[in-house]
């Protein structure tokens, strides 16, 4: 099962909005297919296992496992619980059942009465946290959402109308690997005006996230990297909605309840998972209306004593600290 685990978390996002999987096969305690669901639309993990073993008649002998109850239902490709039956798979082994209601244990409650032997539950909680994102999404019909900022040791996040860079080179490129693995990016206008940021994935293999930005009475020039027309970008206002051009659509909304809005859109987008980047107004807004699943804050190991202050992360909810050179990663996470 880890082995599955580690080939599911290959996907690096690009399977969205369908859950990470990976599935293994193997008879007589030797590998003999594997797979990972890599995109959407695309063949899933148990499908992709199946069609690797070399020698079909062996599957009527062996072990599959997958990290999530493989799909019951029909969409852009067929149940693979039917692959399993089909195959006579007799011994199927799972890290958690999928509680999507097109599927809810129906897969496992079909292979237990044809015969298969059913173990679920192995290495559950790795599994529930490489697919967090997806639980969240159709659990509270709407986005994982993670607040990300970088500060220095006493939590200054910048300077009022200066980039402030505070991570290094190293955090940098973890950065970009964390936006290749989200459905989009939101900035405030200060953030977008002052760090004039293109919100891209360039240092990292994967997509490009949707960029999304705040610009309540659209302030924000057209000049700014965020409209150079190179990815797609949305951009929320309180006024009319501007003509849309390449890559670039207005959408107009009411700002007095902002949050509670951005949701309804982004559940209508099908995002699975937002990251907000700030500025420290933003972040705190969501913050307060506890509307986040996940913190990540890089943290140098400067002090820069005045300057805009950070949020304060809620410590009880501190999941791991990581070093990272002269600067280190904290990890917060909320699962209520």
């Amino acid at each position: 099962m880890s082995r599955a685990i580690s080939l599911a978390r290959l996907s690096g996002g690009s399977q969205q909005p369908n859950p990470r999987v990976g599935a293994v096969i193997v008879h007589q305690g030797r590998i003999i297919g594997e797979g990972f669901h890599q995109q959407a639309g695309e063949p899933h993990a148990e499908v992709l296992a199946v069609r690797s073993v070399q020698d079909q008649s062996l599957l009527a002998q062996s072990t599959i496992y997958v990290t999530l109850e493989p799909c019951f239902h029909h969409g852009r490709t067929p149940p693979c619980v039917d692959l399993i039956v089909r195959h006579k798979i007799p011994r199927v082994v799972i890290a958690q059942a999928d509680p999507f209601e097109k599927v809810g244990g129906k897969s496992i409650a079909r292979l237990k009465a044809l015969g298969h032997e059913v173990k679920v539950g192995v290495l559950e909680e790795e599994a529930a946290w490489l697919n967090r994102r997806f639980f969240r999404h159709i659990g509270q019909k709407r986005p994982y959402i993670i607040l990300k900022w970088a500060c220095s040791l006493d939590d200054i996040m910048g300077r009022a109308g200066e980039n402030l860079r505070i991570s290094n080179p190293i955090s940098s490129r973890i950065n970009h690997r964390w936006r290749s693995q989200e459905s989009a990016i939101l900035v405030g206008r200060k953030t977008a005006a002052v760090d004039n940021p293109a919100l891209s994935n360039r240092h990292h293999f994967g997509r490009q996230p949707l960029r999304m930005v705040l610009d309540r009475e659209g302030q924000l020039p057209m000049g700014l990297q965020l409209f150079d027309g190179q990815q797609a970008t949305r951009v929320y206002r309180a006024i009319p909605p501007a003509l849309e051009q390449k890559n670039l659509s207005f959408v107009q909304l009411p700002y007095e309840q902002l949050l509670e809005e951005l949701c309804v859109d982004w559940q209508q987008l099908d995002l699975q998972s937002v990251l907000v980047e700030g500025g420290a107004q933003l972040l705190q807004s969501f913050l307060s209306a506890g509307l986040w699943d996940e913190i990540r804050i890089l943290r140098s190991s400067d002090i820069l004593g005045q300057g805009i202050a950070a949020p304060i992360a809620p410590k009880n909810y501190l999941r791991s600290v990581a070093p990272l050179f002269d600067n280190r990663v904290e990890i917060y996470y909320r699962n209520d």
